[in-house]
């Protein structure tokens, strides 16, 4: 009996798991902004406590962490436009590069084929078939949102950012009573259960702060390489370096394949793949060397886990998912004591990492 009744609760456990991440799938437009609030909120803590320690109110604090995210935010928007707009700029001669490659290894693709008596009947028809492919017009064109689409989506974006303002300002305003709530609830119902959700806090924050410190050197770096390169733009391709590496492996990737992007509109020959293979350089020696040093030996997370658990996240909410996922997944690892404590660094986790 006690194993038919373990083996009821494991089955409880995992439909309530499953139907929870259903309902989050479900609800994205809602709660991915509230949990990016709360991850924000997180990393806000040591600014909230030093404020407070300063004197200023839980209402002061909060409304400052606020408004200082929604400057950041529109700050970011700022730079990025000029970006957006150039790579639409620049779209049409990428394209048309583009086209030229595929049709000169395609061209050597027939020739090989051609040396071969049994298929020549086969490839003679290749040539037809990419002839009337190429006839086709509709592959010339971009088609960008117009501005009635971008009228139909103001609304849900416009929802979205006051979801994630008001659940970041409430967090920040009272996430203490919010600790003190959830620890009476916990199994146990004793003081050492909201400590536990404060070290938690402390440790994603300082997580955070790290990884924020390493990518605005890499940022830096990738900005100062593109300058020296003569790319146009530099300094905002470096802060897109830098806000995508918080993307993990993913991220990268993707600056991977927008240098090469950028590299066909601007260069020619063989220094179009040049900016991206030197970005490429700098972030393995990052994710190599830099990062273990900083973040591994603090935070200990098994590789493993964390690929999972971006994998996850990206699946469930897309990148904003995977932004998040390395978070949740370290505060949960925490609450669980699956991390190795430092209690007499407790009072310098707010002040930030140190150096190794």
């Amino acid at each position: 009996m006690d194993r038919l009744e373990k083996t009821g609760h494991v089955a409880m456990i995992a439909v309530g798991v499953i139907a929870t991440f259903a309902a989050l799938d479900t609800l994205e437009s809602i709660a991915a902004p509230a949990v990016l609030a709360l991850v924000t909120g997180i990393v806000l803590s040591p600014l909230s406590n030093f404020g407070e320690r300063r004197g200023l109110s839980p209402l002061s604090s909060a409304l400052i962490g606020l408004m200082g995210t929604l400057v950041v935010l529109a700050v970011l928007a700022l730079i990025f436009q000029p970006v957006i707009t150039q790579m639409v700029e620049q779209a049409p001669k990428v394209w048309t590069d583009m086209q030229d490659a595929i049709e000169f290894v395609q061209g050597l693709v027939r020739g090989l084929e051609e040396t071969r008596g049994e298929v020549e009947k086969a490839v003679a028809a290749e040539p037809n078939a990419t002839s009337a492919g190429q006839d086709a017009p509709a592959d010339d064109s971009f088609d960008l949102p117009s501005i009635s689409d971008a009228l139909l989506l103001a609304p849900a974006i416009l929802s979205q950012v006051l979801i994630f303002a008001g659940v970041l300002f409430f967090f920040l305003l009272t996430r203490q009573e919010l600790y003190e709530w959830i620890a009476n609830i916990l199994p146990g119902r004793d003081a050492k259960s909201a400590i536990s959700l404060r070290e938690a806090e402390r440790l994603v924050s300082r997580y955070f702060i790290t990884v924020a410190l390493i990518n605005g050197v890499l940022g830096i770096t990738t900005a100062a390489m593109l300058q020296l390169y003569g790319m146009p733009g530099a300094l905002s391709l470096g802060l897109v370096a830098f806000l995508l590496n918080f993307l993990l492996y993913l991220g990268p990737a993707i600056f991977f394949c927008a240098l090469l992007f950028a590299g066909i509109g601007v260069y020619d020959g063989a220094m179009v793949v040049v900016p991206a293979f030197t970005f490429l350089a700098l972030n393995a020696t990052e994710g190599q060397f830099v990062t273990p040093a900083l973040v591994g030996r603090h935070m200990q997370l098994n590789p493993l886990l964390v690929f999972l658990a971006l994998v996850f996240g990206i699946w469930l909410w897309g990148p904003l998912g995977g932004i998040v996922a390395i978070p949740i997944a370290l505060w949960i690892l925490v609450l669980a004591g699956a991390l190795p404590r430092e209690p007499q660094a407790e009072p310098d986790m707010i002040q930030g990492p140190r150096a190794p």
